[in-house]
């Protein structure tokens, strides 16, 4: 075909303008990752189990806090933080991130709060509130209440941090498997979990799944990961400060990859335990293998993820069996159980202050989609292992990452079966985060509808 001189110089004007328009050129993710220490400076009460009767003793490892930053070819931000502790409260996650939108410019759905759930953390605010919250002495209160405040602070700058360091980058994302979990409902007594693994004989239900997010610069340098795993970091019950095997992980993949930032999220680990457990050489042992789990996905071909980022959330009202009257609550304030106790002066107080007790909870919901590929749903609460399982085969299998403890961690959420075959995980847990009653035999059904309609 014969063009004209004109014509030719107009293709070539025009294929120039292609290639420098910003559509074309900023047709890439950006990333920034950053970390931070929030280990406490002062001893402090330790949260996750009711038997402790003093602060924390001493420090085996740093807690950390993490931020990853995401921006798409078309400018959408969004931050995940992730922090090595037993849960935060509704409470702070709304200060904090309205904080976070006021300095930042980060909507509601662009923030995602992620907790490990190590044992082996601090008290924050009125999270897991009879446990402790009620309980201790007024000096240990006033360093958990400054602590909250310091850990806010922290987290907005850290924030900041990994927004200023956004710069062209790929992701790409695998998942392998991981076994050390194990279903602790249904494999009783512990000392028997070793061999009945050997012999092949665990039962009850598990998501070994590890899914990995890779992040590399524009050179190739890989400057973050982000892992998950459904299992409780639960392996210490020591007094000392410790991110339990998910901290080992993390300082292992930093130690492989000097450069890039680990950030771990916990997935629906509620039912899951590491066993067995007990001593810092399997937490070390657990972290490692987990670890190299996850070193094996970044080593291995990744599928690449398109710079798309679409991001939501909402609360929705979980509902709860019958609440207690006044009259039942001075009733069970006078308990020889410390915690009905310390759960009826709770309850009590917010009587008093808001006029009446709520028969449904604000659960939180977010879903991310990355690439058009993943789906990120973040779920509050300690949720047990069904979840993950039915909201993988519902949605997109593997490309499903369902990760707990996210956003405000306010009670064990069991699926309709674990709430029908009760025990700690079915129920008899809310006393300890304050929860006037059990869950309604419908709150299976209404967390996934809700997270289907998280768009």
């Amino acid at each position: 075909m014969n063009l004209t001189p004109p014509f030719r110089l107009l293709l070539i004007l025009t294929a120039l303008l292609w290639l420098v328009s910003p559509a074309h050129a900023d047709d890439t993710w950006k990333a920034g990752s950053a970390s931070v220490v929030i280990t406490p400076e002062q001893p402090m009460w330790m949260a996750g189990y009711g038997g402790r009767d003093a602060p924390a003793a001493g420090k085996r490892t740093d807690l950390y806090a993490k931020a990853l930053a995401l921006e798409d070819a078309e400018g959408n931000r969004g931050v995940i933080l992730t922090m090595d502790l037993v849960g935060i409260g509704r409470d702070f996650a709304l200060t904090l991130t309205q904080e976070l939108k006021e300095k930042h410019g980060l909507d509601r759905s662009r923030i995602a709060l992620s907790t490990s759930h190590t044992h082996s953390g601090p008290v924050v605010g009125k999270n897991l509130g009879p446990l402790h919250y009620w309980s201790v002495e007024p000096e240990q209160q006033k360093r958990i209440d400054a602590y909250v405040v310091t850990l806010r602070e922290k987290l907005v700058a850290l924030a900041g941090e990994a927004l200023g360091r956004l710069t062209p980058s790929r992701l790409q994302h695998g998942s392998g498997k991981c076994t050390f979990a194990v279903n602790r409902r249904e494999n009783k007594p512990y000392t028997e979990v070793p061999a009945n693994r050997e012999k092949g004989l665990l039962k009850g239900p598990v998501d070994h799944d590890v899914p990995v997010l890779s992040v590399r610069d524009s050179e190739g340098n890989l400057t973050a990961i982000l892992f998950g795993y459904a299992c409780h970091a639960t392996v210490l019950q020591a007094s000392e400060w410790n991110g339990d095997y998910p901290g080992y992980a993390q300082a292992e993949l930093e130690e492989r990859y000097p450069g890039a930032v680990a950030l771990f999220w916990a997935g629906c680990g509620g039912d899951q335990n590491p066993l067995p457990r007990s001593e810092v050489p399997l937490a070390e042992q657990y972290g490692a293998e987990l670890a190299l789990r996850v070193s094996d996905i970044i080593k291995a071909p990744m599928e690449e993820l398109k710079p798309g980022l679409s991001t939501s959330f909402r609360e929705i009202a979980l509902p709860l069996q019958k609440v207690p009257t006044a009259k039942e609550l001075a009733t069970t304030a006078k308990s020889t159980n410390r915690f009905e106790v310390a759960r009826s002066k709770y309850l009590q107080r917010k009587l008093k202050d808001q006029g009446a007790i709520h028969d449904t909870y604000p659960f939180p919901i977010g879903v991310w989609n990355l690439g058009g590929t993943v789906d990120f749903v973040f779920l509050g609460g300690e949720v047990v292992i069904d979840y993950a399982l039915r909201l993988k085969q519902e949605r997109k299998g593997t490309h499903t990452w369902v990760a707990a403890y996210s956003n405000d961690v306010m009670a064990y959420i069991p699926s309709l079966r674990v709430l029908k075959e009760g025990g700690y995980e079915g129920g008899g847990s809310n006393v300890y985060y304050g929860l006037p009653s059990l869950w309604a035999e419908s709150v299976e059904e209404v967390i996934i509808k809700g997270a289907a309609e998280t768009k």
